[in-house]
């Protein structure tokens, strides 16, 4: 099944107007095949594109869903709401997409216990504030609690994750503003900056980065493991020699030049597949 839905938010009840582009879920569901038998039920992800909260990047999207639809998990890609839309319009609909899953579970043949969710760059900084930040009382407000939106898994690759000294200021500003923006959201730099939020109730971790990152500094990843470590978090940390941002699957599949294909790091998607099987597994 493949189905491209709208994201249904309630955005007054959190207190922000409506995108004027709405956010839409593209479905990229596995068939069922009665006679498999082993394991009907598969996990699922749902990946969210980088585009330091400008844009969605077409790299990072269906090209990325189809990686892990070739492994057995079913797919979606959110294309969430960017700048001028400020936070926290993404964030919501990247909870309520997981909570959208989740409730179709059956119908699609997916494990509710299994969805993950998975992010580039900007849309890294995303998926780690719901999977950081999903017990927060504004996700209950505006979405119920009768179907949970915690992710069970969540795969951060070259990803923001703190709003101070390493963060990518492009994705800092178009997602809380400038000093010079009067309804700006600078005084929630500290409580989005993720590697101060994490705790034992975060979803096990999937980080990878590459050492030579120049737009998202590798502290990213390396502050935010650390956390995880603190906190008994289980969690897996790849930092690659080479390669610079947004390499996608490193692949000529997604490159804009030859820079962005770098074989030594293809293997990121192999290990994140086996990421995802070995929690589902474990469950």
């Amino acid at each position: 099944m493949n189905r491209m839905i709208p994201v249904s938010v309630d955005y007054a009840k959190a207190g922000v107007p409506a995108p004027a582009d709405p956010a839409t879920l593209n479905l990229m569901i596995l068939p069922h095949q009665e006679d498999i038998t082993l394991h009907p039920e598969r996990p699922m992800v749902i990946v969210v594109p980088g585009g330091a909260y400008a844009f969605c990047s077409n790299r990072e999207a269906e090209a990325i869903a189809l990686k892990f639809l070739a492994e057995g998990i079913h797919a979606a890609v959110l294309r969430y709401s960017v700048a001028p839309n400020r936070f926290p319009a993404a964030a919501l609909e990247l909870a309520w997409s997981i909570r959208y899953c989740r409730a179709h579970a059956e119908e699609w043949h997916v494990r509710p216990d299994a969805i993950s969710i998975l992010g580039f760059s900007a849309g890294g900084h995303l998926t780690g504030t719901v999977g950081t930040l999903w017990q927060d009382p504004l996700f209950e407000k505006v979405l119920g609690k009768d179907v949970s939106w915690r992710p069970d898994t969540q795969l951060l690759c070259y990803p923001v994750l703190t709003l101070g000294e390493f963060t990518h200021v492009g994705s800092r500003e178009n997602l809380l503003g400038t000093p010079e923006d009067p309804d700006n959201q600078l005084d929630k730099t500290e409580a989005l900056s993720l590697e101060t939020r994490v705790t034992s109730q975060t979803p096990p971790t999937f980080l990878w980065h590459t050492a030579e990152d120049p737009a998202v500094p590798v502290e990213n990843s390396l502050m935010y493991a650390s956390a995880c470590r603190r906190c008994g978090v289980p969690f897996e940390l790849h930092i690659f020699e080479r390669g610079g941002h947004g390499l996608s699957t490193c692949q000529e599949l997604t490159s804009r030049q030859e820079s962005e294909t770098v074989p030594d790091n293809t293997v990121w998607v192999p290990l994140a597949v086996r990421f995802i099987l070995r929690h589902w597994q474990q469950n």
